[in-house]
């Protein structure tokens, strides 16, 4: 059997898939099996077989007794979806799609700052920044700020708590054993998975690597983590508490609710599209299928075509 024989929709090229802004949040799903037909991931459980379009979700959270056949995950990294494996609840996340872009550029651009001392230090600094609007922070030291890092965060925690009348001893969860943590740190983790998900898919769209992180270094995740916490104390720790204060039966997936919404009212994919092009001082696109050489003593040089005789002249 010929690739052209092969049942299903034909590679799309990247530039016909939505860009990663134009897209849904994540999707989570549990219980069931996804397939593919044609350009469709398939969803079946008891009740009966869903449709889903690939290219129209950013993430695909998948929970407890899901399984995924080959052809589906071909669709899926083809259309450049994240995925992601959580267990029971979710504490975790794993995986993720191709990107939307055959550009290396900003890829390029992120391992030149997070490797220079002073650049990747300026780029620490606008983090700091984001989190602190309308405030000249310039003359603080990468310490300073991330004092006063924490000195907000322990005001957001404490507002909230207050605010919710929810008691509230610190952040405190064992990956391993999510009912061990008190119900505010149950919705924490449940929130904050779906958000270090869509940190991760948009950071893939975009050709840029999870693990070349600023803040947090080290881990395979690390530019993830810096992305995500960036909007923490405007979606998923206020969500935690309001969340808990209400005592559901089924608390993950309220919180998961709860967050999917937050997400798409306050336009966050397309912010951290955004966030993530001013953190790395993204240039104007250059032309997406363009491959060059390169050459120590000029940058780079056309490619695609034979040096040989050329470079053998004197």
């Amino acid at each position: 059997m010929t690739v052209s024989e092969v049942p299903g929709m034909i590679r799309p090229e990247l530039q016909a898939l939505p860009q990663i802004s134009d897209r849904l949040t994540f999707l989570y799903l549990e219980h069931c099996q996804l397939n593919r037909d044609d350009s469709a991931i398939t969803c079946r459980d008891e009740k009966g077989t869903t449709y889903i379009p690939a290219a129209a979700i950013s993430v695909l959270i998948l929970g407890p007794g899901t399984s995924v056949t080959h052809r589906a995950m071909e669709l899926i990294g083809d259309a450049g979806v994240s995925v992601v494996w959580v267990g029971e609840h979710g504490v975790r996340y794993y995986a993720g799609g191709r990107p939307l872009t055959h550009r290396a550029s900003l890829l390029l651009k992120q391992a030149e700052l997070v490797t220079n001392q002073k650049k990747h230090a300026a780029v620490v600094r606008k983090m700091y920044e984001i989190r602190f609007p309308g405030e000249d922070v310039s003359g603080l030291t990468i310490q300073q700020l991330r004092g006063r890092e924490g000195s907000r965060m322990r005001t957001v925690y404490r507002d909230a708590a207050r605010k919710w009348n929810v008691p509230w001893s610190g952040r405190d969860y064992d990956p391993d054993d999510f009912s061990a943590g008190d119900e505010v740190n149950q919705a924490l983790s449940a929130g904050n998975v779906c958000l270090y998900g869509l940190a991760h898919a948009v950071i893939f769209a975009l050709g840029c690597s999870p693990g070349l992180g600023f803040v947090h270094v080290g881990h395979e995740n690390s530019f993830s983590y810096d992305i995500a916490d960036l909007y923490k104390s405007e979606i998923t720790i206020p969500l935690a508490f309001e969340v808990a204060s209400a005592h559901p039966d089924d608390l993950p997936a309220v919180m998961r609710r709860k967050t999917r919404d937050a997400m798409v009212e306050a336009h966050l994919l397309e912010r951290m599209v955004h966030d993530i092009r001013w953190l790395l001082d993204a240039e104007p696109d250059e032309p997406e299928n363009e491959v060059r050489l390169w050459d120590g003593a000029r940058g780079t040089v056309e490619g695609g075509i034979s040096y040989g005789k050329k470079e053998a002249e004197p």
